[in-house]
């Protein structure tokens, strides 16, 4: 019984230590300005300013700013051209934080991003990835 007792503690404690705290308020608002300088550089067409708020890995997967953001125009429209942006709850998921974004499209229609946030050496959040899923809040 008691070398159970120990593995059940000993388990729990691994799994303790391998939880991520979220995000206090500092940086969940460094977060949301990293989110929303993105989102600025693209309305603005700054494609080298957009791509700068992507991680190393984002940033070598594309090559250049214009291969991004041309990903970005054509398979993200409500992250290229958002109508309305409503930020919602920050999460761990399995170990990464990610930032939910309720968005309008430039069609009018709603959409939830997901975006997979990551804290670099230099003390900076940069965005590590996007998915879009349908809109759990907004409706047309």
């Amino acid at each position: 019984m008691r070398g159970l007792l120990s593995g059940l503690f000993l388990l729990l404690s691994v799994q303790i230590a391998g939880a991520q705290s979220l995000p206090d308020a500092a940086n969940r608002a460094s977060i949301r300005g990293v989110i929303t300088g993105q989102m600025d550089a693209f309305r603005r067409n700054d494609a080298a300013a957009a791509f700068g708020y992507a991680t190393p890995n984002i940033q070598g997967m594309f090559g250049s700013a214009e291969n991004f953001v041309a990903m970005v125009e054509t398979g993200y429209p409500p992250v290229w051209r958002p109508r309305d942006v409503q930020f919602g709850a920050i999460e761990d998921r399995d170990g990464r934080i990610v930032q939910k974004v309720e968005l309008i499209g430039p069609d009018g229609a709603p959409a939830l991003a997901l975006y997979t946030m990551e804290l670099g050496p230099d003390g900076v959040w940069r965005i590590d990835g996007c998915a879009l899923l349908p809109s759990e809040k907004l409706s047309v």
